[in-house]
């Protein structure tokens, strides 16, 4: 009895420290009843009982099917949430001002969302008052953001041809032009208001630069066309801008005209209006008589440059064959650059290119081993020279000769 008191015990024992371990794993440890082996038990249940025995760890791992989705850092998970539509959205505010956050950091994502974007705000904007602040919203936008200019003037260009409601106060497109007309109204006084307030004003002029590029009117025979409201108060910004030369204003001015400068030229030329000539004659007027710091003043004169070369654009040339210094400004941009005695300068755009070019020519004896027939004047030939058959192949003779006919017709011209 005793002896199977102690067995017992002792696969109770084992039992309590192994719990991964069955029953049956245990069995092989009982000893048989015999008297023989009572003692040698009796050490082993002493020796057991020392914490000797090494349970191997458990790991538990933490991951679960449960789990949110992992996302990368700077990977905006706003994608998914804004496929599910706008059930996770309290208020329309909050829907379209994530959204646009998520435009200003990932403008590329505008050809995927917008159609879902825009489906959305039709199923929820239903009232005057949700209209009015969705056009409140992307103005805030894109005039307190920079960068979002362009972004906001396209998104506003496809609502309004894609939003279904039109309330009797008007529709997206005619409240966003309301908008812009409260902020035209005070141009004057904005124009010569504190930093702040020019900065908000010069935000509010380039925004409408890119309204005026991107929003699109379509008539009633299918043509679109730009706002011509918005031509007309481009050019009364602009004159603003230039009644105060400081040089934020100035600078505005230039940003402006280089964003819209060939459009609106363009424009004016087609109703036969010499508006552009006279903002041209202006800014040369400040250049001469404005307190502007000499930068802005340079930017003035880079910018009156721009619109004499047709605001960079470049119009079909002719073919290489054809071009001529006269009609091709880039005709002697590949030539090198030679040095007269005097260590002056000339390339081929000289006038008087080849008189010092042969200066250089006899100034420096290029081959002073040979006549000018080609005689070779140095003794004896080099070996390797000699080996070298002198004969052209035909076609390669050929080319040649057409090479040097057309330099020299090149030349004569």
């Amino acid at each position: 009895m005793l002896l199977q008191y102690v067995v017992s015990s002792y696969t109770k024992e084992r039992i309590h420290l192994t719990p991964l371990f069955s029953l049956e794993q245990t069995r092989p440890l009982r000893a048989p009843p015999s008297s023989q082996d009572k003692i040698p038990q009796q050490n082993s249940e002493s020796a057991m009982a020392k914490p000797q025995v090494v349970v191997a760890p458990v790991l538990m791992s933490k991951l679960s099917a449960n789990a949110p989705e992992f996302y990368p850092s700077g990977y905006s998970a706003y994608t998914e949430s804004y496929e599910d539509g706008c059930e996770d959205y309290p208020t329309l505010s909050d829907y379209v001002q994530e959204f646009l956050n998520h435009l200003t950091e990932q403008p590329g994502s505008f050809e995927t969302e917008i159609e879902q974007f825009s489906e959305t705000l039709n199923g929820w904007v239903t009232t005057d008052d949700a209209l009015q602040e969705l056009v409140e919203l992307i103005y805030q936008q894109a005039t307190s953001i920079p960068n979002f200019s362009y972004m906001g003037a396209r998104l506003c260009n496809y609502l309004s041809h894609h939003l279904t409601i039109s309330p009797q106060s008007g529709n997206f497109r005619q409240l966003l032009l309301q908008r812009c007309r409260t902020e035209y109204e005070v141009k004057d006084q904005a124009a010569k208001g504190d930093e702040v307030t020019r900065k908000r004003f010069h935000a509010f002029v380039l925004f409408l630069g890119e309204l005026y590029l991107n929003l699109e009117i379509k008539g009633t025979n299918g043509q679109v066309t730009r706002a011509d409201i918005l031509q007309v108060g481009l050019r009364e910004l602009l004159n603003a801008l230039f009644s105060n030369p400081v040089d934020d204003n100035l600078i505005c001015a230039v940003k402006l005209l280089k964003l819209t400068g060939s459009v609106l030229e363009d424009a004016w030329k087609e109703k036969l209006k010499t508006d552009m000539q006279e903002i041209i004659q202006r800014i040369e007027n400040v250049v001469l008589d404005a307190n502007c710091s000499r930068d802005v003043k340079q930017m003035l004169l880079k910018l009156v440059e721009l619109r004499s070369s047709n605001w960079g654009r470049v119009h079909a040339t002719s073919t290489y064959r054809e071009a001529t210094p006269e009609n091709d400004p880039n005709y002697f941009m590949n030539e090198p650059t030679f040095y007269t005695s005097d260590g002056v300068p000339f390339t081929a755009a000289d006038p008087d290119y080849q008189e010092k070019y042969q200066e250089l020519l006899e100034r420096e004896d290029f081959f002073p081993d040979y006549e000018e027939n080609g005689t070779d004047l140095s003794g004896a030939g080099d070996p390797y020279l000699d080996d070298i058959d002198d004969e052209m192949d035909p076609e390669i003779e050929e080319a040649y000769e057409k090479f040097c006919l057309e330099s020299e017709h090149k030349r004569k011209q």
